[in-house]
């Protein structure tokens, strides 16, 4: 078992299977599920947070950097998981929530979100500048990506050194899937060239080096690139080792680096396995916790219709349509077709863009009212085998609907597990 992320590049050079699962949620469940299956395995646990999703703001979460690390750390107290086997991750860091506004402008705000990231305590840092401001190209090519990355890493080695913390370890590079997933159905997704990769990482050493970052630039870890997996709405793509082939054996040549892969929501444990051995060590997953969450609560929202008919006809389902026809700007403009299909999308698609919502008042009433007509409540083995027939419900939780959903998450996260070697 590798003890931090700094080790994760030797561990693949000496032919080691180590890796370890990404887990980007904010939803409680999620993390309390993340946390427990790494306190029963003795594992480090490592909780990312989108730019988006996190800042000084409060991103769609409502939470700033530190309330993220407040809000998680005290599931952890809960859970009696070990602090110091708790990694935080900032993902995506940079101007992308401002990239509406200039230059300027945009990457002041970026820098001090990632001074806000640092100082409560996050340890890995995604360095994230690529995406064009007001009056720019949407894409940025690799120099100016590296110039703004390397502004926001100064900002960044200040406010540890200021605060006290360890200094951060970095990921570079953005060449990654759609965030949530695509919008459209995919066939393949072409990896990145070992070229790209090749130029990302020269161009990124050559700009720390002219900036005083060579310490800063000995803790990148790793680089983001796209090995050919997505999801979309309907589909997934797999992942094909004989099609990143050039680009893994970079890794070769760049023995300071690993490959971060993401989007790997839906991936079988095998590909998952396969890409932790050709050099993607650390998988993010998101979507495909909160979309095996959502299963859950569907299967026991009709359950609860069966057993109860005082509960109802699916009143946790039509509420999140309700909401989501209500708000429909987390949805909108993902999910196209006629009114059936949108109905669909917005429930079921793998891009689980209806995990937005679970935080809205509507809906943690509607959850609360699901949980309390099934709580103490024995399901008999038929209803989960009609309605939950992937999980394996041990009868002592047949009445702990809450232990029902941790079981529905942590059988995806099983999958990391055993890909990563635990």
């Amino acid at each position: 078992m590798f003890k931090s992320l700094s080790q994760l590049a030797s561990a693949h050079r000496n032919g080691e299977n180590a890796g370890i699962t990404s887990v980007c949620s904010a939803h409680p469940l999620v993390i309390r599920a993340a946390l427990r299956r790494g306190k029963q395995h003795g594992q480090i646990v490592l909780i990312e947070a989108t730019c988006n999703q996190v800042n000084q703001y409060g991103g769609y979460t409502g939470m700033t950097p530190v309330d993220f690390v407040v809000f998680v750390e005290a599931i952890a107290r809960e859970e009696g998981f070990d602090r110091n086997r708790l990694i935080f991750g900032g993902d995506h860091l940079g101007p992308n929530p401002w990239r509406k506004l200039p230059a300027d402008e945009a990457m002041a705000k970026a820098v001090t979100m990632v001074i806000d990231y640092v100082q409560a305590g996050f340890t890995k840092i995604h360095l994230d500048a690529s995406m064009g401001c007001a009056g720019e190209p949407a894409a940025l090519d690799d120099e100016v990506t590296a110039q703004r990355a390397a502004q926001l890493a100064k900002a960044a080695e200040q406010a540890a050194q200021n605060s006290g913390f360890a200094l951060p370890n970095y990921i570079i590079g953005t060449e990654v899937p759609v965030p949530g997933g695509a919008d459209h159905e995919l066939t393949e997704v072409t990896p990145t060239s070992s070229e790209a990769a090749r130029h990302t990482i020269a161009v990124h050493r050559a700009r720390f080096a002219s900036e005083g970052l060579q310490d800063a630039f000995d803790r990148v870890i790793g680089i983001v690139v796209q090995p050919g997996v997505e999801f979309g709405n309907e589909n997934v793509v797999e992942y094909r080792p004989d099609r990143a082939i050039m680009l893994t054996k970079l890794l070769d040549s760049e023995p300071q680096f690993i490959f971060e892969a993401h989007s790997t929501d839906y991936q079988t444990v095998q590909s998952l396995s396969a890409l932790v051995r050709d050099g993607f060590p650390i998988l993010k997953v998101g979507p495909g916790l909160t979309f095996a969450l959502r299963e859950a609560l569907y299967g026991l929202d009709l359950i609860a219709s069966e057993l109860d008919p005082s509960y109802g006809e699916r009143p946790l389902a039509h509420a999140m349509e309700r909401l989501m026809l209500e708000k429909p700007d987390h949805w909108a403009s993902h999910y196209h077709g006629a009114k059936g299909a949108l109905h669909v999308q917005r429930h079921y698609s793998y891009s689980d863009r209806i995990r937005y919502y679970w935080s809205e008042p509507e809906a943690v009433a509607a959850v609360n009212t699901l949980m309390a007509a099934l709580r103490g409540r024995d399901i008999p083995e038929t209803l989960l085998r009609q309605f939950l027939p992937a999980l394996n419900v041990k009868p002592a939780d047949r009445n702990n609907p809450e232990a029902i959903l941790i079981a529905a998450i942590d059988r995806v996260l099983a999958d990391y597990s055993a890909a990563c070697g635990w």
